[in-house]
């Protein structure tokens, strides 16, 4: 109970005093142990653990208590011992020997995971526990490496298993045959999978709707059994004429047999599904009747209509349509309109078709839908609005149809500011119809705002500043009318960031709400942002976030598996399997683990402590990489914004593509950053000068070469990003966000920090070959500090600058000087690690020469100019950190003393309600900023007080 209750120490106590009386008590050890795990102290319940394990305990509690133990160290390979020694000592044990199935479920163990499953069925003869095994040696096959032997060895295994409990006629559950059915597809064994599913054994397939049907179909065309596919969906649609997918099917498989010339045979049947259609006239004929049969039907469907528009699109693409006299495209989606214009769907329907339109029809089609819906002016020069949500809706539809057919991005600058009056007008007067709408819907008229806001992007884009201060004044009362509305949170997450304010942020992504994978696919909104804005306790904490769904999907994957196999859902496995695959190789993945491993570093390393235990505590080793680079896998949802753009302005396959290569350089150069961090401490520690036998046996030398070649990689990743960039490619503004390789580029932090990581090369050699005859070493390191002081500076002055500044009454942001900062703070930190060495090679060697001074008692011992050289250069680091802290404290004046309020809003058609609105969006950016700016200046004071230690 006090477990359960999360009162470990009580726990611990309770345990103690039950042992005192009864020492060999294997349980109340085991849950002792758990309240040590839990309480941190790992060491100690891994060892009372192992103590009542070496025991081979078979009472249930001890098992139980102890499964529970391992999985919370995360070693469920231990939970298979246990009970591989408890079904030694219990042989006949049913329950055992399915805990020890299942464990070996955990560790995908599937070899054992067969032999257990047939160990189990020999002593409880049951069904499920004979499939166990099967479906384990399906496991074999997917995760072999070998394609060849999956299809010569273990499937065809698993294909007898299954045949013998066919012929003795054993076979009980649909999961039984659903097993079968997926043996023979991946035997690629189309027809006997058919015979299966037709057959006898197919009467089982009940569960989900259609299932036979569905499987049939998959099953003709992988066997191109065009015949069949186009009379069962033909059957289907004579059933259910709404049903899409056998549209589509109906279709592809029409145009296959008419270009096969197929003919049905003069006496028996057309094919095993019944009549089938082979020519043009019978597809057209067959949906006109499905459109007359709608009428017919008490309820409004739209497949017949849109079949009809599928069927012209095809026809066109052959060259064939006008002599089959199936209407006009425009009449028909005009006709559509009338019919399901007040449903949300209807734009989603008519957007896949709008390329049926000649562009010269657009304004003409948009003013005929506008005829008909019943709009009414109250006022001779007042916009005319809807009575009723009905005509909201239809309006609705044509507004987004303007934007998708580009008639809004041709207007100008005054005729996009008046529509976007207009959509706001209409937005507010939407509201009264969602008065009884609870908080968590949405309003009716929210997609007006969204519209309105896209035009003011546009502006933006075109230079007009105010615009985008206007996308978020707008954004913002919508959100206050509709707070669950994700569109308008996402929208302002992307604007914030843009601008460079993340405070705002983070609480409207915490809003989201974002569930499971989610953290994958929409997680890169937050984490590109946080670290690069200085907001280092959010970026923290966001990492966290996204790495704890990460890790906790590999738990939580084993345990769906593990239902899967009690439950029969046997086709599920693989998925999961698939699954867990994908999210371990997600590039997002990868990403968010090496910047949150740098960002630790940033924050705490020779400011808390030391570098080298930092590493040791992240286990990071210059020598491992552990980004599966291959198998890397993109899956962040780039469509999660809303979008109405026509097809040239929105995101494409090859934005995509280009986003990925961009974020997977990106990712190798952060990565092969923090790989060569990590093998400063690894150098630093003292080496008998000319010695060099014995360097190779300490293994040093191997280090600095490992150092040396993760140089060149870095040197060959910064080439091809120089190279990418040349593109100069422009994402659509609500596609992919640029990474932030541009800026580490352009600003001189990329040359920095590499020829900070040189010195360290130049550094061991000195240590190597000694003061005596390294004049030349000396020199370059002298050479080394000094450029590398100058180019600090240079990235110092890319820094300056007003974060805000007002212009001609209008605000203009520069986020770029934050992003500048940010870095700046790394590469200063990076240099002072890499001067930690430096000291920590040229201390000795100082020590060394004042003895040697004392024993001659000569104060003509020359000191080596590197010690010269290393204490100006500190000398100048404390001095440029120093003149940052000041000029950063600057800035917090002056965000501090900028009174936004004051501003004269230039454009006077905002009303009070959005003067209200745009306070506290400006009023966000500067608190935002004066937020970063504190914790950049925090962070670099306590680096400058590191470097005040940095004296020889």
């Amino acid at each position: 109970d006090y477990l359960d209750n999360g009162n470990n120490k009580m726990a611990i106590q309770q345990a103690d005093k039950l042992l005192k009386k009864h020492k060999d008590l294997h349980c109340a050890k085991v849950l002792k142990a758990i309240g040590l795990q839990r309480t941190g102290k790992q060491d100690e319940a891994y060892a009372l653990a192992q103590e009542v394990a070496a025991l081979e305990p078979t009472d249930d509690n001890s098992l139980q208590a102890l499964t529970i133990l391992y999985r919370e160290m995360h070693r469920p390979e231990l939970v298979t011992k246990l009970y591989e020694a408890a079904v030694k000592k219990v042989p006949n044990s049913e329950e055992y020997h399915s805990h020890l199935f299942m464990a070996y479920a955990r560790v995908g163990e599937y070899k054992k995971m067969q032999q257990a499953g047939m160990a189990l069925y020999k002593i409880v003869p049951k069904n499920p526990y004979y499939f166990w095994s099967v479906m384990s040696l399906i496991m074999q096959s997917i995760s072999a490496q070998d394609e060849n032997l999956s299809k010569t060895m273990f499937l065809p295994l698993a294909e007898r298993m299954v045949e013998k409990m066919v012929k003795e006629d054993k076979i009980e559950a649909e999961a039984e045959v659903e097993l079968y059915y997926m043996i023979l597809e991946r035997l690629e064994k189309y027809k006997e999978a058919l015979d299966v599913v037709r057959g006898k054994l197919g009467e089982k397939l009940t569960s989900e709707l259609q299932s036979r049907e569905n499987k049939c179909m998959a099953m003709y065309k992988k066997l191109c059994r065009w015949p069949e596919c186009n009379a069962l969906s033909r059957r289907l649609l004579l059933k259910n004429s709404d049903d899409w997918q056998f549209y589509i099917t109906y279709f592809d498989s029409v145009f296959q047999l008419i270009d096969e010339s197929w003919t049905p045979p003069p006496e028996e049947e057309h094919s095993l599904e019944g009549e089938v259609h082979y020519s043009i006239e019978q597809a057209v004929k067959f949906i006109e009747e499905r459109i007359t049969e709608e009428s017919k039907s008490s309820r409004p469907l739209r497949g017949p209509y849109l079949a009809k528009l599928e069927l012209i699109r095809r026809l066109r693409y052959r060259g064939c349509n006008d002599e089959y006299k199936l209407g006009d495209p425009e009449e028909l989606m005009f006709q559509y309109f009338k019919k399901f214009g007040d449903k949300p769907c209807c734009f989603t329907d008519l957007k896949v078709f709008v390329d049926l339109l000649p562009s010269s029809q657009y304004t003409k089609f948009i003013s005929q839908l506008l005829e008909v819906i019943p709009l009414s002016a109250t006022a001779e020069n007042e916009i005319a609005l809807p009575a009723d949500i009905k005509a909201l809706q239809q309006h609705l539809c044509v507004v987004q149809l303007s934007r998708l057919l580009g008639i809004y991005h041709a207007m100008d600058k005054k005729q996009k500011l008046i529509v976007v009056r207009e959509l706001m007008l209409r937005y507010r007067h939407g509201l009264e119809f969602g008065k009884s709408c609870l908080k968590t819907e949405l309003q009716f008229s929210d997609y007006y705002c969204l519209l309105a806001v896209h035009l003011l992007l546009d502006l933006w884009l075109e230079g007009e500043e105010t615009a985008v201060w206007q996308c978020l004044t707008l954004l913002e009362e919508g959100l206050s009318h509709s707070p669950s509305n994700a569109q308008f949170k996402l929208l302002l997450i992307r604007i914030y960031c843009r601008l460079g304010a993340f405070e705002p942020v983070a609480e409207l992504y915490s809003s989201l709400d974002a569930k499971h994978i989610q953290h994958d696919t929409i997680g890169y909104l937050l984490t590109r942002y946080a670290e690069s804005l200085g907001h280092y306790a959010a970026a923290s904490q966001s990492c966290n976030f996204a790495l704890r769904f990460f890790h906790s999907n590999q738990k939580d994957t084993s345990e769906y598996i593990i239902q899967a196999y009690k439950y029969g859902a046997f086709e599920k496995i693989p998925e999961f399997i698939a699954f867990r695959n994908r999210l371990n190789s997600s590039l997002h993945f990868a990403q968010v683990r090496t910047e949150r491993m740098l960002l630790d570093l940033l924050l705490e390393a020779n400011i808390s402590t030391s570098l080298e235990e930092s590493i040791k505590s992240m286990s990071l080793s210059p020598e491992e990489d552990d980004i599966p680079w291959k198998d890397l896998r993109d899956n962040r949802d780039l469509t999660v914004l809303f979008n109405w753009d026509p097809k040239d302005r929105d995101i494409s396959e090859e934005h995509r593509k280009l986003s990925l290569e961009e974020e997977t350089m990106w990712l190798r150069i952060r990565s092969l950053t923090l790989r060569l961090v990590s093998g400063l401490p690894t150098l630093s520690h003292t080496i008998q000068p000319k010695n060099s036998e014995k360097t190779a046996e300490n293994g040093v030398s191997s280090k600095i070469d490992t150092i040396r070649s993760l140089l060149q990689q870095l040197e060959a990743a910064v080439d091809s990003g120089k190279k990418f960039l040349e593109q100069k490619i422009q994402y659509p503004v609500l596609g992919p966000p640029p990474t932030r390789m541009a800026g580490f580029f352009s600003n001189g932090s990329c040359q920095c920090q590499t020829s900070l990581f040189y010195l360290v090369s130049d550094i061991y050699e000195l240590d190597t070959n000694g003061l005596e005859d390294s004049a030349e070493i000396q020199e370059r390191i002298g050479n080394s500090f000094k450029s590398l002081v100058e180019r600090l500076t240079d990235l110092f002055n890319k820094c300056k600058g007003d974060l805000i500044e007002v212009r001609d009454g209008t605000l203009k942001t520069h986020p770029n000087l934050l992003e500048n900062l940010v870095f700046f703070v790394e590469t200063i930190s990076i240099a002072l690690w890499v001067s930690s060495y430096c000291d920590s090679v040229l201390r000795p060697f100082k020590s060394n020469l004042q003895k040697k001074k004392k024993k001659k008692k000569e104060s003509s011992v020359a000191m080596p100019p590197v010690f010269t050289h290393f204490l100006d250069y500190v000398t100048e680091l404390q001095t440029l950190t120093s003149n940052v802290i000041d000029h950063i404290k600057g800035l917090e004046i002056i965000l501090t003393a900028l009174k936004l309020e004051e501003l004269s809003l230039k454009d006077t058609l905002l009303l009070q309600e959005e003067k209200k609105f745009t306070k506290t969006v400006q009023g966000k950016v500067q608190s935002s900023y004066h937020h970063s700016v504190q914790e950049i200046g925090e962070l670099l004071k306590k680096r400058l007080d590191t470097i005040k230690k940095l004296k020889i």
